[in-house]
């Protein structure tokens, strides 16, 4: 147990008030007993959050979206909630009328599984009669990825030998993603958990502060999900797979580096106080500061994302805010309870020792450690050091012109074999290739001919019908002569299905709908039936897509200079100074622009990957501006406390030589659990990981080691201006 009966020791560092006794046992036990009560409740909710999220890419996309509209009404015109699964059937030899029999047979038999909520439709044929394809109505709200499961289990017993099946469609590729996902809460938390241990352990040498860090960390994770899976619950915060895994790994991240800051200054203070609580007491005085303003920073940031259209996006805001106000809030209570419990015991074997005439020397000795030499390296030479720096960044930020951020298919989100990217391979070589996807138009009844016109004149366009309840398939052909019936010649026309004075026109694309091509015949129909004059919505899987990708650029356009202003005027209430946020916030963006050039020719030339979605570069903005900020927070706000009874020259050699360990570490940290992402088989994440796990380690190394320090000692205390330290004399 500590010692708490010794006397606070008057230091440099200034008297801590005495507190009682019982408020020095009872505030740190109340601080454990909450958070294990916390801990205790939020961890089981980490195997239930899949029933408060959804990776439905229509549910992100703003009211005003066509697509969402189109989504809204889709219901109405079916009759059904139903997700599409698209059967392929493939053979290297024509299919004979047995094994066509044994399909039929088949697709009978699907339609008894849970999860299919309508007959499956007959076998239809290829024109070379070397593939068939089937529609199976699955139902939305079901677990989609064990229903396209049992589908491919049932076919692989039902289905003759010597044919190939594959299951694709939405539904298809809905079960890819939930597979992908699906490591989240183990293999995701395991991997970033254990990479964290290991740095711990290498940098404290010790075996229960890892674990004091490393329980801080989790605890945070396990009270934010608790708050956050209540409030996706009641409709408050919309959660997918992409946004659980970036709160995972930034609550994570976020916690530790807090952690290792306040880890830092407590066995600093140990060495200069005898008692355990005063050590306490001023460890949280030199930390509270640094943390709060180092976290509000990311949270304004994250903040910034609700400006966006897509609730993906705005959404991710709330929910990475409320992790990381949790994360400041373990590393500020929870981790000082447990560390002044556990005492100087908790750094065994490398107990720091209580050095009397320590505490009359500032601890952030310039000459020890390898810390103090990159100091004095850094303060001899600092023009040519930053100038240099600075034209080496700039060059690595070129690569990011070659950044495809576009958009990339849905067949390549994934990044491993799929069974839905391969049906929809063999698809497009048999039949149109955005069959079980069409681009569907609502218009007024009026219209309805008219439409299907300029959409059977479309040249990506391969089929026109009309949705209609009266057709065996829902789905009546509509020629120039009109919608074509079923059966001998002279038979009726069906109705088409109508809802508030609408019809639903459908087009089956010519192309994989979430191809280039596909998207271009979406916009040109768009523009064609503006022209026309029509009051139309498109909507379908590949206008969901071009709405998606247009307001993420759009977003991009209008938060990351959001974000820019934000942090700016935060720094600047931090160090009372406006030449120095404005320089911090530039070398900053630097080495934003330089991690996304690198990526950029890495993603192209090492990976082979077919692009990125335009959030990747917001996502990264956001992530590397925030956090990396955080760092230069960190040597800042030690080099102003250095400064004002030094000089800014000596301030900022001491302050990197003392901050220089703590931050690095922290770096290493942040850096490896964003790399963690990586797991994870989806191709936004591991651009993320890599974009930021880099951008990281570029701003730990080179931004606030060489050019934030080399900058400082150029300018002088010039960079202070126009606060005091600024007026003031000295260097």
């Amino acid at each position: 147990m500590p010692e708490p009966a010794s006397a606070p020791t008057p230091t440099r560092r200034g008297r801590v008030p005495r507190t009682p006794r019982v408020l020095r046992i009872l505030v740190p036990a109340l601080l454990i007993l909450v958070w294990l009560t916390a801990a205790g409740i939020g961890g089981p909710y980490f195997g239930r959050v899949d029933e408060v999220s959804s990776n439905d890419r229509t549910a992100y996309l703003p009211e005003s979206a066509e697509a969402t509209q189109v989504q809204a009404l889709a219901d109405d015109f079916s009759g059904s909630d139903a997700l599409p699964a698209l059967v392929v059937v493939t053979s290297e030899d024509e299919i004979t009328e047995a094994e066509l029999s044994a399909l039929t047979d088949a697709g009978e038999e699907l339609t008894s599984l849970e999860g299919v909520i309508d007959e499956v439709s007959p076998p239809i044929a290829s024109e070379d009669s070397l593939a068939i394809q089937m529609f199976v109505p699955v139902d939305a709200d079901a677990d989609v990825g064990t229903v396209v499961e049992q589908l491919e289990q049932e076919l692989a017993t039902e289905v003759p030998e010597g044919l190939t099946v594959h299951v694709t469609g939405p539904a298809g590729f809905s079960a890819d993603l939930a597979e992908a996902f699906a490591g989240i809460d183990g293999l995701l938390l395991a991997v970033a958990l254990a990479a964290v241990l290991v740095i711990l352990v290498i940098v404290y040498r010790s075996l229960l502060l890892p674990l004091i860090v490393l329980s801080t960390s989790l605890f945070a994770l396990c009270a934010a999900l608790l708050v956050i899976w209540h409030l996706a619950a009641d409709g408050v915060l919309l959660l997918s797979g992409q946004t659980q895994g970036i709160l995972f790994i930034l609550v994570i991240g976020a916690a530790t580096d807090y952690s290792l800051l306040y880890v830092s200054r407590y066995r600093d203070e140990l060495r200069h106080r005898e008692s355990s609580w005063a050590a306490t007491v001023s460890a949280l005085r030199g930390t509270v500061e640094p943390v709060l303003a180092s976290g509000g920073t990311v949270i304004a940031g994250l903040l910034c994302l609700l400006l966006s259209d897509l609730k993906s996006n705005s959404t991710l805001g709330p929910v990475a805010a409320i992790g990381i106000a949790f994360a400041m809030l373990a590393a500020l209570t929870f981790l000082p309870a447990l560390l002044y419990a556990a005492g100087r015991v908790a750094f065994w074997p490398r107990r720091p020792r209580y050095d009397p005439a320590s505490a009359q020397e500032p601890s952030s000795v310039t000459g020890r450690g390898v810390w103090g030499r990159v100091a004095r390296a850094v303060s001899r030479r600092p023009r040519p050091l930053w100038v240099l720096t600075a034209v080496v960044l700039a060059v690595g930020c070129i690569g990011a012109l070659s950044l495809d951020a576009d958009g990339v298919p849905q067949s390549d989100l994934v990044l491993k074999s799929s069974s839905a990217r391969d049906g929809q391979a063999a698809l497009g070589e048999h039949f149109p290739a955005g069959v079980g996807s069409p681009v569907q138009v609502v218009v007024d009844e009026e219209d309805l001919q008219a439409t299907a016109d300029v959409l059977a004149e479309a040249e990506g366009i391969d089929s026109v019908s009309v949705t209609s309840a009266d057709y065996p398939s829902g789905s009546a052909p509509v020629t120039a002569e009109g919608i074509q019936a079923q059966g001998p010649p002279g038979a009726p026309a069906p109705d088409p299905t109508v809802v508030g004075g609408k019809v639903q026109v459908q087009g089956t694309l010519a192309d994989a709908p979430d191809s280039p091509a596909a998207e271009q015949t979406v916009r040109e129909l768009r523009t064609a039936l503006d022209q026309e004059g029509f009051e139309e919505i498109v909507g379908g899987v590949t206008a969901t897509s071009i709405d998606t990708n247009d307001a993420s650029a759009h977003d991009r356009a209008l938060i990351i200079p959001v974000v820019l202003v934000v942090i700016l005027m935060i720094l600047m209430v931090l160090l009372r100074s406006i030449l120095a946020p404005v320089l911090l916030v530039a070398t900053t963006v630097l080495s934003f622009g330089t991690a996304l050039g690198v990526a950029a020719l890495v993603f192209e030339h090492l990976f082979d990957f077919p692009g990125a979605d335009p959030a990747v570069p917001l996502y990264g903005f956001v992530f590397l501006v925030a956090l990396g900020i955080d760092y230069n927070i960190f040597l800042m706000t030690r080099v102003r406390e250095e400064a004002l009874q030094r000089g800014t020259r000596e301030g900022m050699v001491r302050g990197l030589a003392v901050t220089g360990g703590v931050i690095t570490s922290a770096g290493v940290v942040l850096a490896a659990t964003f790399a963690a992402l990586a797991v994870i088989p989806i191709l936004f994440l591991a651009q993320i990981a890599f974009i930021v796990a880099f951008g990281v380690l570029l701003d730990t190394f080179v931004v606030r080691t060489l050019l934030v320090p080399a900058l400082t000692l150029d300018i002088g205390r010039a960079i202070w201006w126009p606060s005091r330290l600024w007026r003031a004399g000295g260097s």
